[in-house]
């Protein structure tokens, strides 16, 4: 791995410690990272640095505007510790915005942590995640996305948002190939006015058509008119008609 090179420094006098490194001033790092798992240009920069770049206790510690440019992906956070051969792991604390203009995903958090081999990311704090190619935003008190899987897990306090389709629950999971979302967790679906209710809802996020598991509950509107159901119906139930058809809800 290249980096930096520094001078050598002569040995402390006996009896004396040697002096600390000091933190390097508004630096800016490129490094050609040469193993098959990062072979790309990987780029740090932030106010200050305190650095360690010998083998097997790699680290950076970037403070004030820190930043960490890859091909795919901008992190931008108040400060960032870099670790592990190659800098695989990325530790950000403090307003963390992520940009992954590949995916079409952009993050925001208090805390960040990514694994650039396994390319997973975990946020936590006021973590929100907004999805600009599928137009939807998800909200929750921990998000962990999973690259490889096309998969992102939400947990605590969820908030789904795409157009007039609003979601709540304590779980989710959302596959963006598929794009299927599944809640969990005391989950609440409103469309159009229209409420749902159950023990599990999942949602096709192209048709929004909903399908529900367990203690289903609905409240339909048409017009200034308002029809409640309380089926408590097992797995496989439908709530409100019972009919199957786009944008609606349906038994599985």
């Amino acid at each position: 791995m290249s980096g930096p090179k520094r001078r050598s420094r002569p040995a402390a006098a006996p009896g004396r410690s040697s002096p600390a490194v000091p933190a390097i001033p508004f630096l800016a790092l490129t490094l050609l990272l040469a193993s098959p798992l990062s072979a790309e240009t990987f780029t740090y920069s932030g106010d200050s640095m305190s650095t360690s770049l010998a083998e097997g206790s790699e680290r950076a510690l970037l403070k004030g505007n820190a930043r960490v440019d890859t091909e795919d992906m901008k992190i931008t956070a108040d400060e960032i510790d870099l670790f592990g051969k190659d800098f695989i792991y990325v530790q950000c604390r403090g307003n963390v915005r992520v940009v992954d203009a590949k995916r079409g995903i952009e993050l925001s958090s208090r805390e960040l942590f990514y694994n650039r081999k396994e390319k997973i990311a975990r946020i936590k704090g006021n973590a929100v995640m907004t999805d600009l190619k599928n137009e939807m935003v998800v909200k929750g008190g921990f998000i962990e996305d999973r690259e490889s899987e096309q998969l992102t897990i939400v947990q605590i306090g969820v908030r789904i948002l795409k157009k007039d389709l609003v979601c709540r629950s304590e779980f989710a999971k959302y596959w963006r190939d598929r794009k299927v979302l599944e809640l969990s967790g005391m989950p609440f679906v409103t469309r159009k006015g229209d409420e749902y209710q159950a023990t599990r809802i999942v949602v096709d996020l192209d048709t929004e058509q909903m399908t529900f598991e367990g203690d289903v509950k609905g409240t339909l509107r048409s017009g200034d008119q308002k029809t409640e159901t309380d089926q408590n119906a097992g797995a496989g139930e439908p709530a409100g008609t019972g009919q199957k058809a786009e944008g609606g809800a349906s038994g599985q």
